[in-house]
Parts: structure tokens; sequence; C-alpha cells
């Protein structure tokens, strides 16, 4: 008895014992229960909510040009986009393509013809083939180059024509890179199918609105906040380098530096056009950096 209360009170300074209460295997298959019930008697209210906060607000006004959204081409954009030129809100209609992987100033031949076939079904006019170059994070960088287009040809405002589940992320974008360069952007979205109350009708709804939201989120809690803390409204011929940690996320020049031999600009321009790599430009040589981000 004297002997273990010694031991008792030693032993206190290296273990304790406490008292818990866990959860039976019927406990917690009722908590399930429940959750699904609530998620099942609630989905009237929160499909369409997921639905719209994908979906960019109908903003349409009289612009000097139309830009069709052709990263996944999608007939019934260049459909509306057709609707909006024959009403007379622009003449003009950009149709961004994927560049060739020989020269990137031409647009690739399929790419192209695709683009082009859309359109005469569609009987779009006066429509631009803007060539652009597929480097990670491919919407953000689009962003960049079709900005370059709009202000070497001095186009002040713009119609997005987008897919109605990525339009509010494609909206983000263009804002976030034209605003800055003067260019006002209005946003079209373009519902097809799917809608905001019955996507889940079916698993490639529920596919298609699951990606739209993990990227869309992605844009806007990681992508977008590295644009912002760049400088705004970079000249014609430059453009800022912003890295992350797993590479180099904006554009390339537009015209080489004045302090940047020729023959330093052209092997540059060699190895932007190498599938994975980018190439980020100075005023002294290029760093080339390999891409390792995921295609979005």
């Amino acid at each position: 008895m004297t002997s273990s209360r010694p031991t008792s009170r030693l032993l206190h300074h290296f273990v304790y014992r406490k008292a818990s209460l866990k959860t039976t295997w019927k406990c917690r298959l009722l908590i399930l229960i429940f959750v699904v019930l609530f998620v099942f008697l609630t989905r009237v209210f929160w499909i369409p909510l997921i639905g719209r906060s994908l979906v960019c607000r109908e903003d349409v006004a009289p612009s000097d040009a139309i830009l069709v959204e052709n990263f996944d081409p999608n007939y019934r954009v260049f459909e509306r986009a057709a609707a909006l030129q024959k009403a007379g809100f622009s003449a003009r209609i950009l149709v961004p393509t994927e560049a060739s992987g020989h020269d990137p100033e031409v647009a690739d031949t399929i790419s192209r013809g695709i683009a082009e076939l859309m359109s005469r079904v569609a009987r779009l006019e006066n429509i631009e083939i803007i060539p652009i170059r597929e480097i990670e994070p491919i919407n953000l960088n689009a962003a960049y180059q079709i900005r370059d287009f709009l202000t070497r040809e001095h186009l002040r405002s713009v119609i997005v024509v987008a897919p109605g589940f990525r339009s509010r992320r494609s909206s983000l974008i263009y804002r976030a890179v034209l605003t800055p360069a003067g260019v006002q952007t209005h946003c079209m979205p373009v519902v097809g199918g799917h809608t905001a109350e019955n996507w889940t009708a079916t698993w490639h709804g529920i596919e298609n609105v699951t990606e739209q939201l993990v990227k869309l989120e992605y844009y806007r809690f990681y992508v977008l906040p590295l644009v912002r803390r760049g400088p705004a409204g970079q000249s014609r011929g430059r453009s800022i380098y912003r890295h992350s940690r797993r590479g180099v996320i904006s554009p390339t020049y537009s015209s080489p530096p004045t302090a940047l031999s020729p023959s330093m600009w052209n092997a540059c321009r060699v190895q932007d056009s190498a599938c994975g790599l980018f190439v980020a430009r100075t005023v002294e040589r290029c760093f080339v950096f390999r891409c390792s981000l995921t295609r979005t």
C-alpha cells in the first residue's frame, strides 16, 4: 500500500488518464442518413445556386468586336455570335484558334478549318482568326495574347461569347487582363442542353459543372491574385512574367526588346514553340522553364 503511492505520484509526471466518448456505428450511420436526406430534400435550392454561380451575368452593348471563345469548339457559341452580329452589336468577329506548332503566328490548319466551318454554318461574316499559343494556364495566357491583338488594332470594347458554365471564369479572366489595358469587356453566356436547373440530370452534366467549378475557384483564388499583384496596363511589346512554384504563367513578348539581339530573339522564339517549355525573356538573356502545370 505504502509503496504504490509514491509510484503513482511519480507516474503522473509522465502519463495521464482521461475518459472519452466515441460514437457507435449506429450513430455514424444515422448521421450519414441525415446528411443524405438533407442534401436530397434541399436539392431544389443548391442545384440552381451552383449552376448560376458558373454563369456570368448577360451584359451586351454595341462594341468594337465580338470575341467567340473557341477553346472547346461549340457551335452554339458561333450561332449566338451570329445573332449578335445580325442585331448590330458589332460587325467584327474575332475567333481565337490554336496556333501552328511550326509557326506561332499562323493558325493550325485543322483548328482553323473547324472554326471556319462552324462560322459558315452559323453564317458569321467578317471573321478574323487569332492564332493563340497554348501556354499554361491556357485561358490566362490566351487573354494576354488577345489583349495584345486588341491594343494593336485599337479596339476598346469587346463582347465575349462563351459557353454557359465556363462564362463566369472567362468573364473574370478577361476583365482582369483587359480592363487595365483600357478595353471594356461584356459577357454573353451561351447555355446549351444543360442549364442551371437540370445539370444533375445526366452524368455528363455533373462532370461538366464539377470541372468548371473547380477551375473557377482555382483561377479566382490562385491565378488571378497573381495577376493583380503585378503592374497593370503594360505597353505593347512588353509583358510581365509572374512565377509560381510550378512554372511561368505569363505570356511572351509580342515584339523583341530593344536590348535583345535579333539572333537571341530568334533563338527564344524557336524555344518558345517547343512543346512543354516556357520562355521568359529579359533584356539580357532567355531563360527556359519546363512547364509542370496541369492543363486548364
